[in-house]
């Protein structure tokens, strides 16, 4: 049977690596990258160029039977320097932008038996950080959104969501850019190493296949074991 994938924002970080571990599956027979930059990566592949906080979404006449809403944001700043347009900018990345790509695409998820979502959330979410209000705040948005829809879509459309911590990704650059920064960020995990961006695609992949079939609802924590443990 065939199945067909939908990646937004699968040019680069952890959308590429999603987008790459599924080629190499070959599990899909379409799988559509919609991004505002082109990936720089060969595969089997339809890649549209899109800005979906601002472009209209283009129509796509095909079933979807897996859909990752992958754009994010880092925006770390005291409270007190954080303006509005800070809060809303994070919620039009990480919430608005993701319900309407979701809203779009709804009745091409619910031409398939079986279909599933992943939304991307944070480890500041369960997890207090400082200097995370914005990033938090939108991204606690997510999380609730995930367990409302996945109550609504079920039992026909499954929706999870995956909380990384630090992943070295270019949306993260500016945090690891020297070995002392890298360094101090691994030994904040009790696994002394921040997270790859295949380790969180990897996940990914899992929650979107036929083989997670009996998980809805969750906000799957994947962050070196620092929402869950503390060593003394």
């Amino acid at each position: 049977m065939s199945k067909n994938a939908l990646i937004v924002g699968g040019s680069k970080g952890i959308g590429a690596a999603l987008v790459k571990k599924m080629i190499n599956s070959s599990t899909y027979d379409q799988i559509i990258i919609l991004s505002r930059t082109k990936p720089d990566f060969e595969g089997d592949y339809t890649y549209i160029s899109t800005d979906v906080s601002e472009d209209n979404l283009p129509d796509l006449d095909l079933p979807i039977d897996a859909l990752a809403y992958c754009p994010g944001s880092i925006n770390l700043k005291p409270f007190k320097g954080l303006k509005h347009k800070d809060f809303s900018k994070d919620l039009e990345i990480n919430l608005l932008s993701a319900i309407k790509v979701l809203q779009k695409y709804q009745s091409n998820l619910q031409q398939t038996e079986a279909a599933s979502v992943v939304l991307f959330s944070t480890v500041a979410v369960q997890t207090g950080m400082p200097f995370h209000a914005s990033i938090a705040a939108a991204k606690g948005a997510v999380e609730g959104l995930t367990r409302s829809l996945a109550a609504e879509w079920s039992p026909k459309i499954r929706v999870n969501a995956i909380a990384p911590s630090l992943t070295q990704t270019d949306l993260a650059a500016r945090l690891l850019r020297n070995e002392k920064q890298l360094d101090a960020a691994s030994q904040r995990h009790p696994l002394k190493r921040i997270g790859q961006a295949e380790d969180v695609a990897n996940l990914a992949q899992f929650l979107l296949s036929d083989e997670s079939s009996w998980i809805t609802g969750l906000i799957h924590q994947i962050d070196g074991g620092m929402s869950g443990i503390r060593k003394f």
